[in-house]
């Protein structure tokens, strides 16, 4: 397991490395729509008529299934339209050797999450005063990350590691903490809330942009 300190530097390592993150867009605007306006199920099936329009594939979703460094996919209805309506996303995590998904949170949504291989440790931070909850998952075991807490995740070893999660909302939306450092606040407001120049265009400039959910963890685990 990752020692303090080496979590204390992959954390701030991961809050710098994000100018962009993993954003789900509607597939089908027009479906969606019409899905949302129907006034029955049967309405709804008619305009699912095909076996295929029940049928979601998380290893066709390129680029975010990998496992170099890792990716989320998933099915929600943004992605996936027979989804609208349901209360639910299911998201396939992959993490590469060393890999970690970066601190983030979802503001619509709690989220429950099951190891299927490796072993991957997480963090979960509720709120101020709260207590940091840790966790090493195997396969087969599984924890719940309460909605719009603060949690990351890394894995520890040398093979793959591939988790699934569950969302209890179909637009859980999901927030990266280091957007706090990019995203239009002012920097000098940032700078004094964090006692140090974090928030600048030149920081901005050498951020790593993240485009499938998961990054790259720190050098001493890629050793």
């Amino acid at each position: 397991m990752l020692g303090q300190s080496t979590l204390a530097a992959g954390a701030l390592l991961c809050l710098f490395a994000q100018s962009a993150v993993a954003v789900d867009k509607t597939r089908d605007p027009d479906k969606i729509a019409k899905l949302s306006t129907v006034a029955s199920q049967l309405d709804r099936q008619a305009l699912l008529p095909s076996d295929s329009d029940w049928l979601f594939d998380f290893n066709a979703q390129q680029p975010f299934y990998n496992f170099a460094p890792g990716g989320v996919v998933n099915m929600n209805a943004a992605t996936f339209p027979a989804a609208k309506g349901n209360g639910l996303t299911l998201a396939m995590l992959n993490l590469g050797p060393c890999s970690m998904l970066p601190p983030h949170l979802h503001p619509r949504a709690s989220n429950y999450v099951v190891a299927v291989h490796g072993n991957t440790t997480t963090y979960m931070f509720e709120e101020n005063g709260a207590r940091l909850v840790t966790e090493t998952l195997t396969p087969g075991k599984a924890t719940i990350f309460p909605q719009a807490s603060m949690h990351m995740m890394v894995n520890n070893g040398c093979d793959n590691a591939q988790l699934v999660s569950a969302l209890s909302s179909e637009d859980a939306g999901t927030l990266n903490i280091g957007q706090v450092f990019t995203n239009g606040f002012p920097s000098t407001l940032v700078n004094a809330a964090f006692s140090q120049n974090l928030a600048s265009d030149d920081v901005k400039a050498k951020m790593t942009p993240v485009g499938t959910g998961s990054n790259w963890g720190t050098d001493e685990c890629l050793k």
